[in-house]
């Protein structure tokens, strides 16, 4: 596997975990204020009482789901652009430095200079990639 595939799958397995662990704490919190919500509205609306409990369940794990998909997408919408900022700086030294040494920085141009950056970090022992 190459350096890029795997730096690639390292990244999506961070950006699920991410999302895993946002998601269930946005469901949670919505599943607790809908339950609040609904015991509230049972206990002061005598129409609400009424209502049969697979109802007042469906209301409940309605924004459970909705807490889900909430919390999931934004803390994934908020991965990619942290991503997204460091990457484009990446790019922008990698630009920089290329340009320096009178090179044109091209794709294949700046995924070399990353590797040589990379293997120089790794000889100094600073572990940054």
């Amino acid at each position: 596997m190459s350096a890029s595939a795997r730096r690639l799958e390292e990244e999506t397995d961070r950006a699920y975990a991410i999302q895993v662990a946002a998601g269930t704490k946005s469901a949670a919190m919505y599943g607790v204020l809908g339950l609040g919500a609904v015991c509230l509205a049972h206990y002061t609306w005598p129409f609400f009482r009424h209502q049969t409990l697979a109802f007042k369940s469906f209301l409940v794990s309605t924004s459970v789901v909705f807490g889900l998909a909430i919390g999931a997408d934004s803390a994934l919408l908020s991965h990619e652009a942290e991503r997204r900022r460091s990457e484009n700086a990446i790019r922008r030294q990698a630009t920089f430095e290329l340009s320096q040494r009178g090179m044109v920085p091209t794709e294949t141009a700046i995924a070399k200079w990353r590797a040589e950056k990379a293997q120089q970090s790794s000889a100094n022992g600073d572990g940054i990639s």
